[in-house]
């Protein structure tokens, strides 16, 4: 079912906007965490190539689901999907940039976490509508799928190129954020979420912050005040200017639109509870210069804005750059310091840890800084940080390969503590690549550490695929 609302009537409605909502199905118990999507209790590893060529079609774009196992991700036990795949909807067509987004949730809560895919050059009412793919968990990982509901079609275009999951309405079912340009940036699509089940209403906002014609390019979400409902970051562009607008909204507020928070501007985010108060907390990356953008920095920064009882505490902010006193390296134009961000906990002591990726150094070859959390919030101490230069890491860094350009903390063996994924889209002249280093309780070590790319996990090299554009967020 689908529903519209023309933008006419858009514009004398109050923004947010809602549809009725039909009656919640009943809960299951337990559901499963993010990105395990076959319920072993270890997350697997999605892997986004939105430039891959599907069946002769240029940029189609392809993921990856690589399994985790008590190693890590086992490429020998994977699922590909296109919109090629049985079972999926849609055809693979030229541009449609399949896997430019992802996100996971058991939306359905039988135990297994279902992926979600944003494919924002599909062509639907209009040229590049975009469309967003639910593909399901299973005891055998990803099978079957169903097309995410879009109601404002005429209202937006690029629809799923940016995603989040969770219960941001606090009614006990896990509902889905998504992206798009256009009148409305912003689509919230109300849970729960089944593999046949009608629709259960959605909302969709605009707001002037940032400009229609960028955006909601990048969405992260986590439990800011403490209270188990999840708020959303959300990322675009100011309006009549090219330069990064952040936001922390709680979607339970109908008129949430009105009591955005500022947060410092960037163009990345991810969530996690460096101190261990119970608080997430927020890292922000900006990797542009202040000539591109007011609120970079020389080389890029990160900010991280700590959480509280009112979502973000602003007496509580710090802003890290490579010339910050125990950070490695040093702030140079170009270094994009804050492409990714990421939080996990990587030596299981209860604090988030930061990774953050800096795609442009050394000729865009790319690195990764690793900092740790601790109950006083992020320390410069045992800082590190990696490039394909590094011992025990694979390859060997290359102007343009782009290593950092997106960073994952997820736990892949099951043990408790998060494991780094990191992405070169640029690896191979645009082929792109991922490597996987474990975490341990002394934090992150390149022993046992692996990368593969697009070959070894079926996605065609034709073109430039640029395999790991999106990972598991």
């Amino acid at each position: 079912m689908r529903s519209r609302i023309t933008s006419a009537a858009l514009a004398a409605a109050l923004t947010p906007f809602a549809l009725a909502l039909t009656a919640p199905a009943a809960h299951a118990a337990t559901a499963a965490a993010p990105y395990d999507f076959n319920g072993d209790g270890r997350a697997d590893l999605a892997v986004g190539a939105p430039g891959a060529t599907v069946a002769g079609q240029a940029k189609a774009g392809a993921v990856t689901v690589v399994y985790g196992s008590s190693t890590g991700p086992k490429t020998s036990t994977r699922t590909l999907l296109t919109q090629n795949t049985a079972g999926l909807p849609g055809t693979a067509e030229a541009g449609d940039a399949f896997g430019s987004a992802l996100a996971s949730a058991d939306l359905n809560t039988d135990g297994y976490a279902d992926l979600l895919v944003g494919t924002p050059g599909e062509d639907g009412s209009d040229t590049n509508d975009g469309t967003v793919t639910i593909v399901w968990g299973s005891a055998s990982g990803l099978s079957g799928a169903r097309t995410l509901f879009s109601f404002f079609s005429t209202d937006y275009d690029r629809y799923g190129q940016a995603l989040a999951a969770g219960d941001f309405d606090a009614d006990g079912d896990t509902d889905v954020a998504v992206g798009s340009t256009g009148p409305v940036t912003l689509s919230l699509v109300a849970g729960p979420l089944t593999r046949t089940g009608p629709h259960n209403g959605g909302s969709g906002s605009r707001n002037d912050w940032w400009a229609s014609s960028y955006g909601v390019t990048h969405l992260s979400s986590g439990d800011i005040t403490g209270d188990g409902h999840p708020w959303v970051v959300l990322h675009g562009r100011a309006l009549n200017s090219d330069d990064a607008a952040t936001g922390l909204a709680d979607l339970k507020i109908g008129n949430y639109v009105d009591w955005l928070q500022k947060l410092p501007a960037g163009y990345v985010s991810a969530v996690g509870d460096i101190d261990g108060d119970g608080y997430d907390d927020i890292a922000v990356g900006n990797d542009r210069e202040t000539s591109a953008d007011p609120a970079g920095a020389l080389g890029g920064k990160v900010t991280v804005v700590y959480g509280g009882p009112d979502g973000q505490d602003p007496d509580r902010r710090l802003v890290l750059t490579q010339d910050t006193a125990g950070v490695p390296g040093a702030s140079e134009a170009g270094d994009r310091f804050g492409s990714g961000v990421s939080l996990g906990d990587v030596d299981g002591d209860g604090h988030a840890d930061l990774v953050v990726g800096a795609a442009g150094e050394n000729g865009a070859a790319g690195s990764v800084t690793v900092l740790y959390g601790s109950a006083n919030g992020l320390t410069t101490q045992r800082a590190t940080a990696l490039t394909q230069n590094t011992a025990g890491v694979p390859g060997g860094s290359e102007t343009g390969d782009r290593f950092g350009e997106r960073v994952t903390l997820t736990d892949h063996t099951g043990d408790r503590r998060a494991d780094l994924s990191v992405a070169a889209p640029g690896e191979n002249a645009g082929d792109g690549a991922v490597w996987s280093l474990r975490g341990t309780a002394g934090g992150l070590t390149t022993t046992g550490s692996t990368s593969f790319g697009p070959t070894t996990t079926g996605v065609s090299t034709a073109g430039t695929p640029g395999y790991g554009t999106a990972l598991n967020s």
